[in-house]
């Protein structure tokens, strides 16, 4: 099989990593990849988000399946060319990948198919959304950008007055573009953040082991929102009633509603969740794989992964058996540049990779690199994420770390404290449990195993009635400015 995959960063890597190791694979293209991909595939100069190009590129080069990473090249349309094209694609059409694309679709869907999430309100002009924020009660409150802002479109605003500047920066200043020329504004959740990953091709669901990302830049969560600074899995907070919770109320529900709307999906549906007093809800979704929780997840995927992404493409996910995962622990470590998540350096001389490396089950993967005169050099903010297997957490991050310090370029620095929360996570989600209302859905987690969404006997709701998406201030008199946050 002729595998493409289509990105530049260390998810990209990893996945070329995990695929390159197939015996079904004939050749591995990556576009246009990085100097990490070049070591396990052949690198081809078309850009991510270059639609025309990388269809005539799988056309050319006779490509079996297509591998989508990044989300703005599914947003664009590149499944549903390949499609045309009669390639196969691991990534969902531009409507489903409008699930991340856009927060009011994905609300709305929510909401729809009584799927747990944040009480919100959606405006495309400022006047309305200020008036609405200035009769808010509860705070913080939440202002997201709807489109694509590369992870720099949420602000939780403590108050009127700071939620109105997001506005402004947004809508009118138009700091982030057409990605905010509509808001959702919605109310803020308190409890801890998980993350779970699924696959899917539009009937079967596989849920995939869970990992926890760590998104802020600074040790102790604290500072700007990053896109990852480490990971780590698996997740002992999220139990198998709790993983079971969510399958049923969440994943399985939202696939069904995309179904039902006559919207195709193929491949990942990652769930950004908060797990609060009255359940798991849904923060955000994504339509691919996350960026460092890929480079776990490949990790600890034991069996050949490109048998799961070629069924995931073709529809044929639910006839797979469940795969085996290795039981060590996973924990990779995110090397970033100086100024990251702001303006970075660049260009500067990257040593001891191969020394990292030698070290006992440890694999560095490539973000922001490229192969010039005199090495290796930097070319992102996020440069490499450092990965280990140990018999358990603590054993994973000191030899991360260890094979980390290794590794030197002008300017390179890390959070040191990734996997050091792990035991006060579960205590915390154990605490917000007790107090959970309603009973846990029955039987165990079906993490590993594909279930049908929609199967006989599965608890999926019927969507309510078409009208005007909850929170529009386009609806007349329907728009009601009082805050619904409790």
């Amino acid at each position: 099989m002729k595998v493409l995959v289509v990105g530049s960063g260390g998810r990209e890597h990893a996945l070329c990593w995990k695929i390159a190791q197939s015996p079904l694979l004939s050749e591995l293209l990556c576009a246009p990849g990085n100097a990490g991909t070049a070591g396990v595939a052949r690198n081809v100069t078309v850009a991510a988000d270059d639609v025309a190009g990388l269809v005539r590129l799988a056309r050319e080069e006779d490509v079996d399946l297509v591998v989508v990473g990044p989300e703005d090249p599914l947003c664009k349309g590149l499944a549903d060319e390949l499609a045309e094209a009669g390639i196969d694609t691991f990534g969902p059409t531009r409507r489903g990948a409008q699930l991340e694309g856009s927060k009011a679709f994905a609300k709305d869907l929510l909401d729809r198919y009584r799927i747990p999430t944040a009480t919100w309100r959606q405006f495309d002009r400022s006047g309305q959304a200020k008036a609405y924020l200035e009769t808010c009660q509860q705070w913080p409150q939440v202002v997201k950008a709807d489109g694509l802002a590369a992870g720099k479109g949420v602000f939780i605003c403590a108050d009127a007055t700071e939620a109105c500047r997001a506005v402004d920066a947004v809508m009118e200043a138009k700091r982030l573009g057409d990605a905010g020329a509509r808001i959702v504004i919605e109310e803020f959740l308190e409890g801890e953040e998980a993350t779970v990953q699924a696959i899917t091709d539009g009937e079967a669901v596989l849920i995939l082991e869970p990992v926890v990302d760590h998104k802020q830049v600074g040790e102790g969560d604290s500072g700007p929102n990053t896109g990852g600074m480490g990971v780590y899995s698996p997740a002992p907070s999220l139990t198998r009633r709790l993983l079971r919770q969510i399958e049923q109320r969440i994943l399985i529900p939202a696939i069904h509603g995309l179904r039902t709307e006559g919207v195709e999906f193929h491949g990942v549906l990652y769930a950004g969740l908060m797990i609060t007093e009255q359940g798991p809800k849904v923060l955000e979704f994504n339509v691919r794989f996350g960026d460092p929780e890929a480079q776990a997840v490949v990790r600890r995927f034991k069996d050949d992964l490109l048998p799961y992404l070629a069924a995931t493409a073709r529809g044929t996910l639910e006839q797979m058996d469940s795969p085996e995962w290795d039981e060590r622990s996973a924990v990779g470590v995110v090397g970033a540049s100086e100024g990251y998540p702001g303006p970075y350096r660049k260009g500067d001389s990257i040593s001891g990779t191969e020394e990292a490396d030698a070290e006992e089950d440890v694999v560095t993967f490539h973000g922001g690199t490229v192969a010039g005169e005199g090495g290796l050099h930097t070319a992102g903010g996020r440069v490499l994420c450092v990965t280990a297997l140990g018999e358990d957490i603590e054993a994973a991050r000191e030899k991360a770390y260890q094979a980390y310090d290794r590794i030197e370029w002008a300017g390179k620095f890390c959070r040191r404290d990734i996997g050091a929360r792990v035991e006060a996570r579960k205590t915390h989600i154990s605490a917000i449990l007790d107090k959970t209302k309603g009973e846990p859905a029955d039987g165990e987690a079906l993490a590993g195993a594909p279930v049908t969404a929609g199967a006989p006997g599965q608890p999926v709701a019927e969507p309510r009635d078409a009208g005007p998406a909850v929170g529009t201030d386009s609806a007349g008199p329907a728009f009601d400015p009082t805050c619904e946050g409790t």
